[in-house]
């Protein structure tokens, strides 16, 4: 006899973590990882950054350190450093105390509280439009809570740059109110952002039609290498817009803490009305999903943010990082050129931060993984972290094996 639950659909697993594991299950000896969206030194290994390591010994060392819960809405000192880090020390939002915040799981949590919150307040619109492409979780977080989906235009695939007249003809066209996530740096999966200029742009037009914004800010400071660079779209939102603004954080990446879930929600008002009140359902939000937020993660980074030294160290961590990755770029992009790989492969360096959308397609990804054991998501998205001097000369000889023995050509 069959129980209730036994006609329950079987779901295809996550693309991203279906990939890892045909990685680790691969046994051949020369392989190599471009799916995993986490950093990777020269050696290939996981870096922990030297400013957490000693973040983590003064906590340690600290007469008071416990694992006691947090409030619910978060270790206080990392809510208002994160918002700082992410609005500016200046901030007028800050300033005139029209910004609620509250700790979140990460980016992806901070994410699924935006979510909540437009689906049980925002009135204009329960559509949110995402870029295409965009990160593929973006659909699930939203989709899940009851929202709808549409796209707006971003990669020219034809020249591999951003189309501007697309995506500003979205924006436009967009029933008045609708939601626009934009992502703030180092946009996943094409590692192409507009240019000031371009930002402006946009801006301009979802004032125009009183869009909500909600910003994605997963590598602030691993774009570029410069916080305030990575974080200027959000500040000049804040600047120019009327709306309020959503913004969601991640320290997953900036600060490598991946696995400590480790973000924040933040909720930019054009005016301090309602601020208890709104703040009042976020908690009401964590505490029935989680409780309360993880604490120890949180007092790493709020250690980094808030010690003069450590902070210093963290900026020479970002350029560490950034430096890297972009080093890797000029690398491959180098090496098809020498080989005379068919095809303009300029964008991989225009692009920024951990990701290059190489354009390769689904046919040529699929020879590079069962061919050259070389991985990556079936967009032709690359993790350049995964590279470094002793695999990306393979990995571009791979590339220009698969492009030259597939019938579409770059």
């Amino acid at each position: 006899m069959s129980h209730i639950f036994a006609s329950i659909e079987q779901l295809p697993p996550d693309a991203l973590f279906g990939l890892k594991a045909r990685f680790v299950a691969d046994s051949r000896p020369q392989k190599v990882d471009l799916g995993i969206g986490a950093y990777r030194d020269e050696n290939g290994k996981p870096w922990i950054l030297p400013s957490v390591k000693e973040a983590d010994k003064l906590i340690h060392e600290d007469p008071a350190f416990n694992h006691e819960y947090l409030p619910i809405q978060g270790f206080a000192s990392f809510v208002s450093a994160a918002a700082k880090v992410i609005l500016g020390d200046e901030s007028p939002a800050i300033k005139e105390d029209r910004l609620v915040s509250i700790q979140t799981l990460s980016g992806t949590g901070s994410l699924h509280i935006a979510a909540k919150f437009i689906s049980k307040f925002y009135k204009k619109s329960q559509t949110v439009y995402l870029s295409r492409p965009t990160w593929a979780n973006h659909f699930q977080v939203f989709e899940s809570l009851g929202l709808k989906t549409a796209s707006y235009s971003y990669w020219n695939d034809e020249t591999k740059s951003l189309d501007i007249e697309g995506y500003l003809k979205d924006i436009n066209n967009a029933p008045e109110g609708s939601i626009f996530l934009l992502h703030a740096c180092a946009h996943n999966p094409t590692g192409l952002d507009p240019t000031r200029e371009e930002w402006v742009k946009i801006l301009d037009a979802i004032k125009a039609k009183n869009h909500l914004p909600l910003f994605d800010s997963a590598y602030q400071g691993f774009a570029s290498g410069d916080l305030e660079n990575d974080a200027w779209a959000i500040q000049k939102g804040v600047e120019v817009l009327e709306t309020p603004i959503l913004i969601c954080q991640s320290f997953a990446k900036n600060v490598g803490m991946y696995g400590e879930r480790i973000g924040a929600f933040h909720l930019v008002l054009p005016t301090p009305d309602n601020k208890p009140a709104i703040l009042s359902q976020l908690q009401v939000f964590i505490r029935s999903e989680l409780s309360n937020p993880p604490a120890y993660g949180a007092k790493i980074v709020s250690k980094i943010l808030t010690t003069p030294s450590l902070r210093n160290q963290w900026k020479q961590d970002l350029v560490t990082m950034s430096q890297r990755i972009y080093s890797q770029r000029v690398a491959l992009r180098d090496l098809l050129v020498k080989l005379g790989t068919p095809g303009n492969w300029e964008h991989i360096v225009k692009q920024q931060g951990m990701f290059s959308f190489t354009g390769l397609n689904k046919e040529q990804v699929a020879r590079l993984e069962s061919k050259h054991a070389v991985y990556l998501v079936s967009s032709g998205r690359a993790s350049v972290a995964g590279l470094n001097s002793s695999n990306v000369e393979y990995v571009a000889k791979a590339i220009d094996e698969v492009v030259r023995n597939t019938s579409t050509k770059l």
